[in-house]
């Protein structure tokens, strides 16, 4: 190795992709730290559901961001990048190579792009947008904000409620679009990154991977550690730990909301959504590399094209 800077590498696409066991191939033919790019994972306790990494993976190369809060704390996209930097920095200084890797997108534009200082929230408007959305259903709100913000509407699924309200609120508070703020914010992360996004094609093998792996998460005991922290009695539902995908299902059963079955109905449904969201945002994104991992031979290329990457710094 030499003195120059070990580039920042990012591993990301949707959930049930299989970004960390490709993190964790990499991590045999390089010096890399993981820095976890997942907002469910940074939460003690919730780790079946999260596909967090299993003990002797992190035992055998070291993780970041993972395990840092209790489910009762918060945790925001502006503080994961500020830890991010901090991280990476360390890393380097350890002669290392930080490798970032999740699919809580989110977290990466905070990290490349910045957030906008954004308005706080206004019940009165929020509440004229539900209104609006029972009389006309979410769909035709988004089409509206696709005239008024192209851009996040792209961004935006036309069933996600949450976002389309945010989006609109922005816009009738500042008079300027999400996009147009958040394009004016400066990004925590002061240089280029290399980026994948693992993207199985077709899709249906990706909506096929997560009902097996949900159903896999069932019987290593899901339920059992949705319901110790559901009987833990200063957890509730609006906590954001618990309305991670799958939690918020179970949760709702053991609430009584809901059968088992009916919960792990909406669990799955939910997962393919969460999917297909993280799908649209990274085909939006012309700076990510989309690599099939079904593809024969995806990970020995790419992990090439890390060697490319990182050509500068092992000379």
């Amino acid at each position: 190795m030499t003195g120059a800077t070990a580039p920042v590498l990012i591993l990301t696409g949707p959930t049930g992709s299989g970004k960390s066991d490709w993190a964790m191939r990499l991590a045999t033919q390089w010096p890399v730290e993981i820095i976890s790019v997942d907002s469910a994972q940074v939460f003690r306790g919730m780790d079946i559901g999260t596909a967090k990494p299993a003990a002797a993976a992190r035992a055998a190369v070291t993780h970041h961001l993972i395990d840092i809060l209790d489910p009762a704390q918060a945790y925001s996209a502006g503080q994961f990048a500020q830890d991010a930097v901090a991280l990476i920095g360390q890393i380097r200084a350890r002669g290392h190579i930080p490798l970032l890797v999740g699919g809580t997108l989110l977290y990466l534009r905070a990290l490349r792009q910045g957030l906008a200082q954004l308005p706080r929230a206004s019940p009165a408007i929020r509440q004229a947008l539900d209104a609006a959305a029972a009389q006309r259903g979410w769909p035709m709100l988004h089409a509206e904000l696709a005239q008024l913000d192209p851009l996040a509407a792209r961004r935006i699924h036309p069933n996600d409620a949450q976002r389309i309200q945010r989006a609109l609120e922005v816009c009738q508070l500042t008079g300027q679009t999400l996009s147009a703020l958040q394009a004016h914010t400066p990004a925590a992360l002061q240089e280029p990154a290399a980026i994948w996004a693992l993207v199985p094609e077709p899709r249906e093998v990706l909506r096929e991977r997560l009902a097996i792996r949900f159903k896999q998460m069932m019987a290593q005991g899901f339920l059992e550690e949705v319901r110790a922290l559901h009987a833990r009695g200063d957890l509730r539902a609006g906590h954001a730990s618990m309305r991670a995908v799958g939690y918020r299902q179970l949760w709702q059963h053991c609430d009584g909301q809901m059968t088992l079955a009916e919960a792990v109905e909406q669990a799955v449904a939910a997962t393919r959504q969460l999917a297909k969201r993280q799908l649209t945002w990274l085909r939006a994104d012309s700076s990510i590399r989309i690599v099939d991992p079904e593809a024969p031979g995806a990970f020995e290329a790419w992990s090439l094209e890390v060697g490319v990457a990182l050509s500068a710094f092992i000379r």
